[in-house]
């Protein structure tokens, strides 16, 4: 995002009056201090050569920390290693500042992640002190204990590299005597302060800190390349930035540790993904996509689609380039994306919905089980995916499939009515939405309402992208509510990491908003009215959107701006 957007963004978010935007006055600085087995190289006996680090000596077993956190151990690979962003990462050795020699092969656990962290991050555009001189204990404090942190320099003059190397190993030797023996045990080899510069480690490590990793890069828990995001916190808002046009937060460390909560949930979701017996059907496979795409698919046949009682859509979006960092290169804003279905008579329905990122890479899986009542026929069917509107397209390599599986349930989606779309959230909006009548087929065994609402647009009190709008859903006596009680808070999405959300993103990422974070998939709303209809009858459903418990206010412009983007479905199951 250009620095005029990025002004431009933060204007209108103080013009709504958030918290973020005000001067921080006391930085956040309070921190403290059953696995599958096999895989590990040399069958996980292997020590460092010369040790892993400091007075810890060699690691013995380095997967035994997969067996103690019940973590799975993926075993070493040398297949087709490479430089890029999701390609395999090959052995390496880097001296570390304790004298000892850590190489990756040998130390290689099967559940851990590899985290490097150069020291030419600075705080901010008006502030160049690194980011390395404070927030350690923040970082392993909010760090899941299967990481390794690796601190290498990028300064040009040698003179600098040493004294940031030397000051980050004081500060690292400083917190181990702080904290409790098996703590300090730990982070004593979990925490590598290399000898050399970027430029000095040689072979592929040096050739990434020199181009995509430049501003930090990654090894995952499956061995995978990674780029690292913007540590941008939230709670360090400064004026005198904002003021001078530069991005107003400054960056934190301990934000490093985002990523590495996101490894272990992509780890977790990679592993139930891999253990299910599922059919796939692909649509895109990393082709490079700018705005939408239509495709015709062809998907099992009605028989087969018969046996199905799950839908999971899948979708991963990556930068066009593998070569450049992800900044600049994937898209710049978080744009409504969504999956539709075409129907016979033309029209298209949406099965599942997402949130584009700021500038990152993405992978998101949602359950859209009940939307399968569009697709029992099987055979061909057109489908559309748009992600970009048509004045700013985001080319983005695309990959994008529907995994059909049975799981044992009682019932399979068969019929679905449309319900409710949105429209603008103003007083008028209910008087837009009457109530409607199904009726409810004499064999229908079970009865599902399922939606996708989020809050776009911001107009009165923040609406409808930053305010807490409800809905409620009313049948058979029942009113079901949904409300978004962590919008307008400063850090509503960052508890999303665990939840498909990518974090450290180049925007406004952190903010909660009305349904919805940049850079996640939007979780349906599903609610089970079964023993509130009566199969051979009708029923009759109402809806209302409200605030505060009230109808929507009027709208404070001329052009309705404030809006709710809503589809909604009355599923039936036999």
């Amino acid at each position: 995002m250009s620095t005029s957007a990025r002004v431009a963004s933060v204007l209108l978010l103080c013009a709504l009056g958030t918290a973020a935007c005000t001067d921080e006055t006391v930085e956040p600085n309070d921190g403290g201090g059953g696995a599958s087995t096999g895989g590990a190289p040399n069958g996980g006996a292997g020590g460092a050569t010369g040790g892993a680090g400091g007075e810890g000596g060699a690691t013995t077993n380095p997967s035994a920390i997969c067996e103690d956190l019940g973590l799975t151990i993926h075993a070493w690979s040398d297949e087709s290693p490479g430089q890029r962003r999701g390609e395999l990462a090959a052995d390496f050795e880097v001296p570390l500042l304790d004298g000892t020699t850590w190489q990756f092969a040998t130390e290689y656990s099967g559940c851990e992640s590899y985290i490097f962290l150069p020291d030419t991050l600075v705080v901010s555009d008006l502030d160049d002190t690194s980011i390395w001189e404070k927030d350690l204990d923040n970082l392993i404090e909010a760090s899941p204990k299967n990481t390794h942190y690796f601190f290498v320099s990028r300064a040009a003059a040698a003179d600098t590299a040493d004294a940031n190397l030397q000051a980050m190993q004081s500060r690292i030797d400083d917190l181990l005597a702080g904290l409790g023996a098996e703590d300090a045990e730990h982070w004593r080899t979990h925490l590598h302060v290399v000898a050399v510069r970027s430029d000095e480690i040689g072979g592929w490590v040096s050739s990434v800190l020199d181009g995509i990793g430049r501003i930090g890069f990654a090894i995952d828990t499956r061995q995978r390349i990674r780029g690292i995001g913007m540590l941008a916190d939230v709670k360090r808002y400064s004026s005198q930035l904002f003021n001078q046009g530069y991005w107003p937060w400054k960056s934190n460390l301990a934000y490093a540790a985002n990523e590495a909560n996101y490894f272990n949930a992509q780890a977790a979701t990679a592993e139930r993904l891999e253990s299910e017996d599922v059919t796939v059907v692909p649509f895109w496979d990393g082709d490079v996509l700018e705005q939408f795409e239509e495709i015709d698919v062809t998907l099992p046949s009605a028989e087969e689609m018969a046996g199905f009682d799950t839908l999971e859509i899948e979708v991963e979006s990556n930068c066009p380039n593998p070569d450049e960092l992800e900044f600049g290169n994937c898209g710049a804003w978080d744009y409504l994306a969504w999956l539709s279905l075409r129907r016979d008579d033309q029209t298209y329905v949406e099965l599942a919905r997402f949130i584009t990122s700021y500038h990152r890479e993405t992978h998101w899986v949602v359950d859209a089980s009940p939307m399968l009542a569009w697709l029992q026929a099987g055979g061909e069917h057109h489908f559309r995916w748009d992600f970009a509107p048509e004045w700013n397209t985001q080319p983005t390599s695309t990959h994008l499939s529907l995994r059909f599986s049975n799981r044992g349930k009682t019932t399979t989606p068969r019929e679905v009515t449309p319900l409710w779309t949105g429209g603008s959230f103003v007083t008028a909006y209910n008087m837009a939405h009457p109530a409607i009548d199904v009726p409810i087929p004499a064999d229908a065994q079970k009865v599902t309402f399922y939606a996708l609402v989020t809050g776009h647009g911001s107009q009165v009190s923040s609406c409808a992208e930053f305010c807490n709008h409800q809905h409620e859903l009313t049948v058979g006596g029942m009113t079901f509510m949904k409300e978004f009680p962590e919008a307008m808070s400063n850090d509503g999405c960052v508890g999303q990491l665990e939840h498909g959300m990518v974090p450290n993103q180049g925007g406004t990422w952190w903010f909660g908003r009305g349904g919805w974070c940049p850079g996640q998939q939007v979780e349906p709303w599903i609610e089970d009215i079964t023993d509130l209809v009566t199969p051979g009858q009708t029923a009759t459903l109402t809806y209302r959107g409200l605030l505060n418990g009230n109808d929507p206010p009027a709208d404070s412009t001329p052009e309705e701006t404030a809006n709710i983007n809503l589809s909604s479905y009355l599923v039936i199951e036999r």
